[in-house]
């Protein structure tokens, strides 16, 4: 499953992202219908100047957007927090 994290970074830095934390979650989601099709669940964290002046779903879509011939074979599920760089509170 790795080359498969390191396949969504990889296609995610496009966004010139500050931060990308990616979490792979698909252990916790055994016996799920999605999991059974062999498509992970996923958690993203990422921080990117791109987001500015665009609402969460813009800011998903731009996420999807990179990802989409992935869904739903390769990914199930991806949970996204998206935010520009002065929301990140760390």
């Amino acid at each position: 499953m790795s080359s498969l994290l390191d396949e969504i970074r990889t296609r995610l830095v496009s966004l010139n992202a500050s931060t990308i934390e990616l979490d792979d979650d698909s252990a916790l989601h055994t016996g799920h219908p999605g999991a059974a099709g062999g498509g992970g669940h996923f958690r993203l964290r990422i921080i990117s100047a791109a987001f500015e002046g665009k609402a969460r779903l813009s800011r998903h879509r731009l996420v999807y957007d990179k990802l989409s011939d992935l869904i739903p074979d390769r990914i199930h599920a991806i949970s996204i927090d998206a935010r520009t760089p002065s929301e990140d509170g760390r």
